[in-house]
């Protein structure tokens, strides 16, 4: 019974934390370096992470600076930015590159939010479905007779406080990214 509570537990927090690694990725009108993860620089015909060939850095709140460890990328970054049409022209000044990060427009902005409400309903639904396969397989125990009805009642007690605090943390997160995303 234990075990069943703990993969769910477990189960829950991965599904938290892929939440906010999207989160995270959804510009908001700052800069922040993880508005470039996954862009891949072509680097001496191997495909490389960009921040694995360069030092990401946030100047302020609308630049970011990028300084590779080899001169010689500099284009090659450029070149990966401006192809991963993210909205972004970096400006080259012969060292490093300097991305303004434009403000958001009151267009994109609401596109963006309802971006971040269909990612937290994703989650919750993910959260629901972990509950759902912890409950049958529960119930699976009982019907073996390796659990009790009493404690399959406990267990499904915890089960759904285990998938409340789950729900509210993704309601906290997006009225925070949401809070962020409007904010002008």
């Amino acid at each position: 019974m234990e075990d069943v509570l703990k993969d769910a537990r477990a189960r829950m927090d991965k599904s938290l934390e892929a939440l906010r690694g999207e989160l995270v990725k959804i510009r908001s009108g700052k800069a922040t370096t993880a508005l470039l993860d996954g862009i891949k620089v072509d680097y001496y015909g191997s495909s490389i992470l960009i921040n694995q060939i360069a030092n990401i850095t946030v100047m302020d709140a609308h630049t970011l600076s990028i300084t590779p460890w080899d001169k010689s990328a500099l284009s090659a970054v450029e070149k990966a930015i401006l192809e991963a049409n993210i909205g972004f022209n970096p400006v080259n000044d012969g060292t490093n590159l300097k991305i303004p990060v434009p403000p958001l427009n009151e267009e994109r902005r609401k596109e963006l939010v309802k971006l971040v409400k269909k990612f937290g309903e994703d989650n919750k639904i993910a959260i629901r479905n972990i509950r759902r396969d912890a409950n049958e397989h529960l119930k699976r125990e009982e019907k073996n007779k390796k659990i009790s009805e009493d404690q399959l009642k406990e267990a499904e007690d915890r089960i759904q406080k285990l998938t409340d605090e789950h729900i509210r943390k993704i309601d906290d997160l997006l009225k925070h990214k949401e809070k962020e995303i409007l904010e002008v």
